[in-house]
């Protein structure tokens, strides 16, 4: 018979950092057991942040200016959470 978590223990022999679902989250762990009774994941690769730049003006909207490259006359770089699209900078590029 199948080891129920046969994948994640072939994943993680080859390297893969494995968490377990512990007290509603979930942890990252060294040493997994691989109990049948407990939940075990590869560790997702986080999302990248995400920059935008703008060139603001008092005369228009700031979303008809933004541009995911600096173009000429870009003054402000937002960069934004990757996983959760908050904000995270705000940068005044002189």
């Amino acid at each position: 018979m199948r080891h129920k978590h046969a994948d994640l223990i072939h994943a993680w022999a080859e390297g893969a950092e494995i968490e377990i679902f512990n007290c509603g989250q979930w942890v990252a762990v060294q040493h997994p057991t691989f109990s049948g009774s407990l939940e075990y994941r590869i560790k997702p690769t986080p999302k990248p942040d995400v920059v935008w730049y703008a060139n603001p003006r008092i005369d228009g909207d700031i979303c008809d200016y933004m541009r995911k490259i600096p173009v000429a006359g870009s003054n402000l770089k937002l960069t934004f959470d990757g996983e959760t699209g908050e904000l995270k900078y705000a940068e005044v590029i002189k």
